[in-house]
C-alpha cells in the first residue's frame, strides 16, 4: 500500500522572498520606463525647439534674399533707406531692430506680388516680425504682428558694409545709403543656446 504524501505549498519565507524580488524588478521596470517617458520628453522638446529655429533662419535666409533698394515714408513723413538696422528695439509699436524692403515674390496663382516693408525685433522674449501693406505708409499706419520665435534672451544684429567693416546699425540717419553685403543675426535662446548665422544681399 502506497503511502499517502500531502502536497508541499511554498512555505512562507519562499513567498516572502518571491515578493521581494518582484517588487524588486518591479521598481526597475518603472525607473527604466519613467526614464525612457523622461528622454522621449525631452528630445520631443529639442527636436520642436530647433525645428522652429530652422524655420526662422529659413524666412529671415528667404526675405533677405530679396532686399531690394528702395527707401519708403514712414508714417511720420519722413524717408527711410531700404535697410535700416536699429541697435536696439523701442518701445513703439512699428519700431525694430531691422527694417528692410522686399520684393514681393509670386502668389499662388503665379502673379507678382508688390514689394513689402518687413521688420524684426526682440519683445517679451519672443521674435517678432512685422509686415506694412504698403511701402510709403499713411499716419497712423501700423504694421501686422507675427511670433516668429519664442524662448529669446538676446537678438543681435550686424551688417556687413561695402568696405568689409561689421557694423552695429545700418543707415539710420541718410535715407541713401544703400543695403549692406551681408547681416549677422545672432540668436541666444533662454536655455543658453546661441545660434549665428551670416546671410547675403549682394
Amino acid at each position: 500500500m502506497i503511502g499517502y504524501r500531502p502536497r508541499r505549498g511554498f512555505t512562507l519565507i519562499e513567498l516572502l522572498v518571491a515578493l521581494f524580488i518582484f517588487s524588486l524588478l518591479s521598481i526597475a521596470g518603472y525607473r527604466g520606463l519613467n526614464s525612457l517617458l523622461q528622454t522621449r520628453a525631452h528630445l520631443d522638446v529639442e527636436t520642436r525647439k530647433y525645428q522652429s529655429m530652422a524655420r526662422f533662419f529659413s524666412r529671415m535666409d528667404e526675405q533677405l534674399a530679396q532686399v531690394i533698394n528702395r527707401p519708403v515714408r514712414v508714417a511720420d513723413g519722413t524717408a527711410q533707406a531700404a535697410l535700416v538696422g536699429f541697435p536696439a528695439s523701442g518701445g513703439e509699436l512699428e519700431e525694430a531692430q531691422i527694417l528692410f524692403t522686399r520684393a514681393g515674390g509670386l502668389d499662388m496663382a503665379g502673379g507678382v506680388l508688390p514689394p513689402q516693408r518687413v521688420g524684426y525685433r526682440l519683445r517679451n522674449n519672443e521674435i517678432q516680425m512685422l509686415r506694412w501693406d504698403v511701402l510709403d505708409q499713411a499716419p497712423n499706419s501700423k504694421p501686422v504682428e507675427n511670433t516668429v520665435l519664442q524662448d529669446v534672451r538676446e537678438f543681435n544684429l550686424r551688417y556687413l558694409s561695402l568696405a568689409m567693416v561689421w557694423e552695429k546699425q545700418w543707415a539710420l540717419v541718410s535715407n541713401n545709403v544703400p543695403p549692406p553685403k551681408a547681416v549677422e543675426v545672432e540668436v541666444v535662446l533662454l536655455t543658453g543656446e546661441k545660434i549665428l548665422r551670416v546671410f547675403s544681399l549682394q
